[in-house]
């Protein structure tokens, strides 16, 4: 197993985002979006409730994620978008406030296990026939990159990853000749 892909093309982003949605199976469908829409690692997203997204009390949708990040301990606040809000409606049903977001089909007091998640995003990533090492953390290095690639300055990106150096950003960003190649011509004096 190699190093894990962004995914970099916008049509076959659209194709692997889609893939659950079209299947009607919802739950993928919203870990796919979580991920690709918040940078989170999977461990962080598997240990999300509803009510770390819902406002039982006030019916209504958090406008914020708030959560301390299991690996660097640092609290992180992220907005909810558009695509990441539909998603969560698509979901919700008749979840209770400390049900898992991403529950066993069986029991929604029990997450899906890492490994379950990797079989959700490389199910995808094959029937969708995307090339490379596609896997649950392609999601956090996809957001970066396109991101990137819209203009957000690296060093945001750096803080947004909680990345402790520019050289771990750099690597997540999956800058390949092509992006180089762009910019060189691009920039014509």
């Amino acid at each position: 197993m190699g190093t894990t892909n962004p995914i970099r093309g916008k049509r076959e982003l659209e194709k692997f985002k889609n893939y659950y949605l079209e299947k009607e199976k919802y739950r993928n469908y919203l870990l796919i979006i979580m991920g690709l829409n918040t940078a989170l690692r999977i461990s962080d997203i598997l240990k999300l409730r509803w009510n770390d997204v819902y406002d039982f009390q006030n019916k209504r949708y958090r406008s914020h994620i708030c959560l301390v990040e299991q690996k660097t301990g640092k609290k992180t606040m992220i907005a909810v978008n558009h695509s990441l809000h539909e998603a969560l409606v698509m979901c919700r049903k008749d979840r209770n406030e400390e049900d898992f977001l991403f529950c066993t089909h069986s029991d929604p007091s029990h997450a899906i296990s890492r490994y379950q998640a990797y079989r959700i995003i490389r199910r995808a990533a094959e029937e969708c026939g995307l090339e490379g090492h596609i896997s649950c953390h392609s999601l956090r290095k996809t957001f970066g990159y396109h991101a990137w690639k819209q203009g957000v300055p690296p060093a945001m990106l750096m803080n947004i990853y909680n990345h402790s150096s520019y050289q771990i950003t750099k690597r997540y960003l999956g800058i390949e000749q092509d992006d180089m190649d762009y910019v060189f011509r691009k920039i014509d004096l």
